[in-house]
């Protein structure tokens, strides 16, 4: 079957909290970012020891997360360098072995838990030929000391370098990486700042993979701060490849080794592109109630539909989406229900249809208005899937180079005081001829996709004015509605970023 809609689970997936303060930092931040469903604290090996502090798995992508706590660097001591050589050993070395030997276990393909008493198995499969696995410690308690040791130090960020000569002195608060194996290392004031700036699936994968990229290509990558990292691959960007990277420019031959300097986040984080950029994405989240009620709902197991646990489906789907483009997205739903029309109709409809960032992949999204509804769950909605099912099939038709439809419907919030969604993901690889005569036949009386105009619309990801790249808003009042969407006035909401 192309089609996938949604119905009852029995399932219900207790997630741990996290054990410690820190840990539970980590979970909450993977459960409000991109990976509230496809994340889990505390998984159990075979043996019933834990297998790391937090695991998440996303399409190809395995997330290896080890949190660790130790303050011993607040204490006094004569010699930094002695203090900084034992909370090192403790807190980053030992999680580095750990993190190896837990990369180690999954590519057994030994079994994973999400219980002590390994009753409940790990909810999703691990493709572990084609796994690209993320190794991440999170060091807390050296920010002080760090600050202390140096009045250069911007943040008290942990310094990173891959490369250096490993016999060269050793220096506090320098950590010292093998490039061949490497281990991605935040700490106590850059892990908020990574997973607010990079809070989808798309954007965190891929800044690690660049980051890799870089490691794999110089001799040495050297930074001050993970943040300071992360400004320097937003402001460097190939065209080309549609994509940030870190180090310098290819057509710079002679580079062997990349040095990003102190305080370079702070800096990118003064500037009117950034500020463009935080008020660029404030109606992007919409996109993400959507994603994260959803998730809430399977974990619940009360979901209506075929779960994004047991593979491909529209939420996963939609999960890919870049923040940049979730603006796009969330622009277009909130124009199509605020021209919902006004109509005295007992039954009324509007159908939208948004592309995707990936060009094989398309969204429709279908409001429905429909007055005296008697039995809701077992009437109305079954018919309203199978309309969006038409529609879905409409818009195959409509757009022959697209792979697959995913398509949103729900009740027109002009009109209800209650709601629901409904998704469907139509795998539209193989569309042989009656497959589309039978949409066609199905869409005569509907007439989806028959008239209409299509829109146009650029998105990027850092916004050159401070027009909003959807709104179509020239400028911004403080009495006038923010661009972000929140409904309020702009002095009341966005008046932080200085817009003028």
């Amino acid at each position: 079957m192309c089609v996938k809609i949604w119905k009852n689970l029995d399932m219900k997936i207790v997630k741990s909290k996290g054990v410690t303060p820190t840990e539970r930092l980590l979970a909450d931040f993977c459960d409000r970012s991109f990976l509230k469903l496809w994340s889990y604290p505390n998984p159990f090996k075979d043996d019933k020891d834990e297998l790391c502090d937090l695991l998440a798995v996303f399409d190809n992508h395995v997330f290896i997360f080890f949190d660790r706590e130790n303050q011993a660097l607040s204490k006094n001591n004569n010699d930094p360098l002695i203090s900084w050589e034992r909370w090192k050993r403790k807190v980053i070395d030992d999680q580095i072995r750990t993190a190896h030997g837990a990369t180690r276990y999954i590519e057994s393909g030994r079994n994973i838990f999400l219980d002590k008493d390994l009753s409940v198995p790990f909810p999703f499969n691990i493709d572990r030929q084609n796994m690209v696995v993320h190794k991440i410690v999170i060091a807390h308690g050296a920010k002080e000391a760090c600050e202390k040791f140096s009045g250069n130090n911007v943040y008290g960020s942990l310094a990173m370098s891959y490369g250096i000569n490993m016999t060269t002195p050793k220096f506090p608060f320098l950590i010292r990486m093998d490039k061949k194996n490497p281990v991605h290392v935040f700490d106590s004031h850059n892990l908020p700042i990574i997973f607010n700036e990079l809070d989808t699936f798309y954007d965190f994968s891929s800044y690690l993979d660049a980051k890799i990229d870089a490691i794999n290509l110089y001799d040495a990558l050297v930074y001050c701060g993970e943040e300071d990292l992360l400004a320097h691959y937003f402001l460097n960007y190939d065209n080309a490849k549609k994509k940030h990277f870190i180090g310098a420019p290819l057509t710079e031959k002679n580079v062997n080794c990349v040095m990003i300097g102190e305080g370079e986040w702070k800096d990118f984080i003064k500037s009117n592109t950034y500020k463009r950029k935080k008020l660029a994405d404030r109606i992007s989240y919409l996109w993400d109630e959507l994603i994260q009620s959803t998730c809430q709902y399977t974990l619940d197991g009360v979901v209506k539909g075929s779960s994004p646990l047991r593979g491909p489906s529209a939420i996963y789907e939609m999960a890919k989406e870049p923040r940049f483009y979730r603006r796009i997205l969330s622009e277009r739903i909130r124009q199509a229900i605020n021209n919902f029309p006004e109509t005295p109709q007992r039954i009324s409809r509007k159908l939208s249809f948004m592309q995707s960032f990936y060009k094989e992949k398309g969204y429709v999204f279908l409001q429905l208005k429909v007055d005296g509804i008697v039995d809701y769950e077992n009437e109305y909605r079954p018919k309203r899937q199978a309309l969006l099912e038409i529609a879905c099939g409409a818009a195959k038709n409509k757009f022959n180079h697209l792979k697959t439809v995913i398509g949103i419907a729900i009740d027109a919030p002009k009109f209800s005081e209650r709601n629901s969604e409904d998704f469907i993901l139509m795998d539209c690889t193989d569309w042989p001829a009656d497959k589309k005569e039978h949409y066609e036949k199905a869409n005569e009386p509907l007439g989806f996709f028959k008239t209409g105009t299509i829109q146009h619309k650029t998105v990027t990801e850092f916004p050159t004015t401070n027009k909003p790249d959807v709104s179509g808003r020239a400028k911004v009042g403080r009495n006038a509605p923010c661009p972000c969407g929140s409904g309020r006035k702009y002095k009341k909401c966005c008046i932080d970023l200085k817009v003028e």
